[in-house]
């Protein structure tokens, strides 16, 4: 589990074929790896990979086909990803509760400065739309962002400075590809929801 702040940005120095997947090799820059093991979390632009092996600030991962398919940004040596260590049970939550499973890809569609900050706007697929709420959270990158505003499929959010400056988001533009994923509470709201309306159907009834 994640907050969606991000604490460095790391660089994909290598990428190795393995079977229908990648292994990648992530210099993690600033991060603190002191208290990170083989077999541990690290969020990767919003996708959790577990650590298969450590050399000082290097950091191998292996990436399935299915993750590569359903996420950006990991496939290619040369790219920044941003950072974010699995969260201890007494971390503070500075953003809101991310599990590092992304739900879908979405666009960009605007990233430009307004006034003091930056607005991003994103075009999310069909599929998961209708979980993005305005002042609800999302994840877009593995960033923790509040939701200013919802017309159909886009969204647009307020980015302060800081927050660009330290996280790959910085390089964004329209036609950008961006890892996105929902509240986690969304989730459950519409399982429940359709869970209850299917008990009460007539069918369920007469069982």
């Amino acid at each position: 589990m994640f907050s969606g702040i991000v604490t460095a940005i790391g660089h994909i120095e290598y990428t190795e074929p393995l079977g229908d997947g990648l292994r990648l090799t992530v210099d993690t820059g600033n991060l603190d790896l002191a208290d990170v093991a083989i077999g541990d979390s690290i969020a990767n632009s919003g996708v959790c990979l577990t650590v298969i092996a450590r050399e000082g600030q290097r950091v191998k991962f292996d990436v399935s086909r299915e993750t590569l398919n359903c996420t950006v940004g990991l496939a290619q040596a040369g790219g920044e990803v941003n950072l974010e260590k699995a969260l201890a049970l007494s971390d503070r939550l500075g953003g809101h509760l991310v599990t590092g499973h992304v739900d879908g890809i979405g666009e960009v569609v605007r990233f430009a400065p307004v006034a003091e900050s930056f607005e991003l706007v994103v075009r999310a697929p069909d599929a998961i739309a209708g979980y993005i709420a305005r002042k609800g959270s999302i994840t877009v990158n593995g960033v923790s962002l509040t939701v200013n505003h919802v017309d159909g499929r886009d969204f647009s959010t307020n980015l302060i400075p800081h927050t660009v400056e330290i996280t790959n988001l910085k390089h964004l533009k329209a036609g950008s590809l961006v890892n996105l994923e929902i509240d986690l509470i969304a989730r459950y709201v519409e399982r429940m929801m359709a869970w209850r309306e299917a008990q009460d159907a007539p069918d369920a009834a007469a069982r």
